[in-house]
C-alpha cells in the first residue's frame, strides 16, 4: 500500500482547483495592496525627464504623500486589480507547461525556463491593455498629468469620480490610437517580462544551491525544497533568501527594457529602438536604471510572499484525500 506521506511534490492533479484559485486570488490581492505604491513610483520615475520632479524613490514617496495624500499612491489601483486574472493564468500556464516539458526533459532549469517564459507570454497578452489604462491613471497628479492624456474636469469644477476618470482615459486612448492603443508597448512588455520570468527561476535555483550546499548537485524546484530536513537547510529561510535575490537580479537585468516599455506605453511612442536611443541621448546610461530601486523594493516583499506562500497555498489546496500527505 502506498504511503501518502511520501508524495514528494504537489503536482497539478493533486490540487482542489476551486480552493487553489480562490486562495490564490486572495494572496495576490494582499501582495498588490502592499507593493502598489512602489509600482506607481517606479512608473513615474521612469517616465519623468531626468530628475525634473522626483529625486528618487524616497523623495517621490514623500512628495506624493504630501501633495496627493495616501490616495495618490493608489491611483489606477482598481483598474490594475483586473490583472488578477492574468496572475491566475500565469500560474496555470506555468504548472501545465512544466508538466508538459517534463515528458521531454528532466532538467529543472529547462522546465523552469520554458514554463516561466510561456506563462509570462500568456499573462502579458491579458495584462498589457490593463497596464496601459492604469499607467495613464498613475500619471494623473493633482492638477496636471505626466502622460499624454489628462483626466478632464467636471463642468461645475472638481475632478471626475473614479469610474468617470477611468472611462475618460479609455475614451481618450481609443480616440487617439484606436484599439491598437491598448496594446501599445506589447512587444516591449514581452521583451521585459518574458526574460524576467524566464531568468528568475534559474537564478532562484542558483541562489538556493549557493545558500545550501546540500542542493549544490541537484538544485531541485521550489516544491522539492520542502522535502529537505531542518538539519539540511531551513526551508522557509532558504526561500526567503533565494527568492528576493533572484528577483533583484532579474529586475536589474531587465530594467532597461522596463524603462523603455513604460515610456512607450505612457508617452505613446511607436518605436522601441528610437525610444531607447532617445533615452540614452537625453539621460545617458544611467537613464536605464531609472526606477530600479523602487522596482526591487516592490519585488522583494512580493517575492518572499510568493515563494513561501505559493507552496503553502498548494498545501492548503490539496484534495481532501491527500491532506495528510505533506509535512508542514
Amino acid at each position: 500500500m502506498e504511503d501518502k506521506r511520501n508524495i514528494p511534490i504537489i503536482e497539478w492533479e493533486h490540487l482542489d482547483k476551486r480552493k487553489f484559485y480562490l486562495l490564490g486570488i486572495c494572496m495576490t490581492m494582499a501582495i498588490r495592496v502592499s507593493v502598489y505604491p512602489f509600482t506607481l513610483i517606479r512608473t513615474r520615475l521612469q517616465v519623468q525627464k531626468g530628475k525634473s520632479l522626483y529625486q528618487g524613490t524616497f523623495d517621490a514617496f514623500v512628495k506624493i504623500l504630501r501633495t496627493e495624500g495616501a490616495a495618490g499612491l493608489y491611483r489606477g489601483f482598481l483598474v490594475n486589480t483586473f490583472t488578477l486574472i492574468s496572475g491566475q493564468c500565469y500560474v496555470t500556464t506555468y504548472e501545465l507547461t512544466r508538466k508538459y516539458v517534463a515528458r521531454y526533459s528532466d532538467s529543472n532549469a529547462v522546465k523552469s525556463l520554458v514554463a516561466g517564459g510561456s506563462a509570462s507570454l500568456v499573462a502579458q497578452s491579458i495584462t498589457v491593455p490593463i497596464d496601459v489604462v492604469s499607467q495613464h491613471l498613475m500619471m494623473q497628479r493633482k492638477g496636471e498629468s505626466m502622460g499624454r492624456f489628462r483626466v478632464r474636469q467636471r463642468q461645475a469644477g472638481g475632478r471626475l469620480p473614479l469610474c468617470g476618470q477611468t472611462k475618460d482615459i479609455i475614451l481618450q486612448i481609443f480616440r487617439a490610437d484606436g484599439l491598437r492603443g491598448f496594446y501599445r508597448g506589447y512587444v516591449a512588455s514581452l521583451l521585459t517580462y518574458i526574460p524576467n520570468s524566464a531568468v528568475w527561476w534559474p537564478f532562484y535555483h542558483f541562489y538556493a544551491a549557493a545558500s545550501c550546499p546540500s542542493l549544490a548537485s541537484a538544485s531541485p524546484p521550489p516544491e522539492q525544497l520542502s522535502s529537505l530536513t531542518p538539519r539540511d537547510c531551513p526551508h522557509l529561510l532558504l526561500q526567503a533568501i533565494s527568492g528576493p535575490l533572484a528577483a533583484a537580479t532579474a529586475s536589474t537585468l531587465t530594467n532597461p527594457m522596463d524603462v523603455v516599455r513604460a515610456r512607450v506605453q505612457v508617452e505613446g511612442k511607436s518605436s522601441i529602438i528610437l525610444t531607447f536611443k532617445q533615452l540614452l541621448a537625453e539621460e545617458g546610461p544611467w537613464g536605464l536604471t531609472k526606477g530600479l530601486s523602487a522596482r526591487i523594493i516592490s519585488a522583494t516583499p512580493s517575492t518572499i510572499v510568493i515563494v513561501v506562500g505559493y507552496e503553502t497555498l498548494k498545501k492548503l489546496s490539496l484534495r481532501p484525500e491527500l491532506v495528510d500527505s505533506r509535512h508542514w
